[in-house]
């Protein structure tokens, strides 16, 4: 008999996982909560809750693992590859660069607009008959025997009863599945609001990825396709985003953008509208519990700072993958909870490397001391002169050393 998982959250994780199982021949069941659009109109892309106004920067290894389910060619024409990394601090000295021809590569990774990315994966589940997408389903009650896991769900006024001996939970920071297994989590609230949107300037960005921090916050500013869009994410003191929120205040965000940033992106000519998102890491305390497997957001909700979080949720899908493949050679019982185990064992040392860092560099750099300042300074001259240290800095945040 074939085998089937269940994948409660159908975000770019729940969709990409749902392809990675499907392309190894395993069916999928993918409940997502919220009804997903429809893509009748090829030119518009309608935002959705779980692929918003945000974007993702890949990482070379989430390129590859895209290139190995044969959907890079959807992607890549509505990605931007990033050849140089820009690195500064407001109104200090310290910068560092990084070049892709200098490491020998192509490009350090690429941007993408989250609603491309969503639009090109749910086509793709769309279309993938061994995956079964069932979308505006709440899920009521996760429950788990030896053998087997229960869920309880409604959909439109119908009870639905499903089974599977293994379940995937991918539904979100504030994850309902992994409540109802009892699964604690460690919250840490930076009392931050990211801002995100995509500006016009009048220079072009060459694909060169720039990141500065500023007492207002740590500013990205990411190549989009289009030579002169690029995307914006800033992170900003909760409780200050409203100055710069609304068609009112488009020029203010302009002008914060000019006094943040300088020149070196021209003039910030234009902005589209802005979103706000509050930002905290949440990191489950267990990620596989029996038979069900926390996943995405679920296990563990980082701070965008090194653009980081979705590519180590797709590492672990990767992973989990050739865990799930290896064992099959040897039993049909798809979600032994020892096979579980040791998949989140071996994800521990990435996952925990990738979280040290996010949070040591958001805390680092939020610091005005001036002894600090100094100090993170002198290391970005460090890190710009010392040899050894850009390559090996670089395949990680490619995450080809995970």
């Amino acid at each position: 008999m074939q085998q089937q998982v269940i994948i409660v959250g159908g975000g770019m994780v729940g969709l990409s996982l749902a392809l990675m199982l499907a392309k190894a021949k395993i069916r999928v069941k993918l409940l997502e909560a919220i009804r997903y659009p429809d893509y009748t109109d090829t030119e518009s892309v309608p935002y959705h809750s779980s692929f918003d106004a945000r974007n993702t920067a890949l990482s070379r290894r989430s390129v590859q693992i895209y290139q190995k389910l044969g959907l890079w060619e959807a992607l890549q024409q509505h990605a931007t590859p990033i050849l140089e990394v820009h690195i500064t601090e407001q109104g200090s000295f310290g910068k560092a660069r990084l070049k892709a021809e200098q490491e020998n590569v192509e490009s350090f990774g690429q941007v993408i607009e989250n609603a491309w990315l969503g639009r090109v994966l749910l086509t793709q589940v769309r279309q993938q008959p061994l995956i079964e997408l069932i979308d505006g389903v709440q899920v009521k009650a996760l429950t788990q025997d030896t053998e087997q896991v229960y869920i309880e769900a409604e959909r439109e006024g119908q009870e639905l009863q499903l089974t599977s001996k293994l379940v995937i939970a991918a539904d979100g920071r504030d994850s309902f599945c992994r409540q109802a297994l009892g699964v604690g989590v460690d919250v840490h609230d930076y009392d931050q609001v990211a801002i995100v949107t995509a500006v016009q300037t009048s220079k072009p960005h060459r694909q060169v990825g720039f990141e500065r921090f500023s007492p207002l916050g740590p500013l990205a500013l990411l190549p989009l396709p289009g030579e002169y869009r690029r995307s914006v994410v800033w992170p900003v003191k909760k409780g200050t985003e409203h100055e710069w929120l609304g068609e009112e205040n488009d020029q203010n965000f302009l002008n914060a953008l000019q006094q943040t940033y300088g020149d070196r992106a021209g003039k910030f000519e234009k902005t589209g509208k802005r979103f706000s998102y509050p930002l905290s890491q949440v990191l489950a305390h267990k990620q596989a519990v029996g038979r069900v497997v926390l996943m995405g957001n679920a296990a563990h909700t980082l701070h965008p700072v090194a653009g980081q979080g979705f590519n180590l949720c797709l590492r672990d899908a990767d992973v989990l993958l050739r865990f799930l493949g290896s064992h099959l050679t040897v039993s049909d019982d798809l979600g032994e909870p020892e096979v579980l185990k040791a998949y989140e064992q071996a994800r521990l040392t990435d996952q925990q490397r990738v979280i040290k860092f996010c949070d040591s560099v958001v805390r680092g750099f939020s610091n005005q001391n001036p002894v600090l300042k100094l100090l993170r300074n002198t290391g970005l001259i460090a890190f710009d002169i010392v040899p050894g240290i850009k390559p090996l800095v670089a395949n990680y945040a490619m995450g080809l050393k995970a």
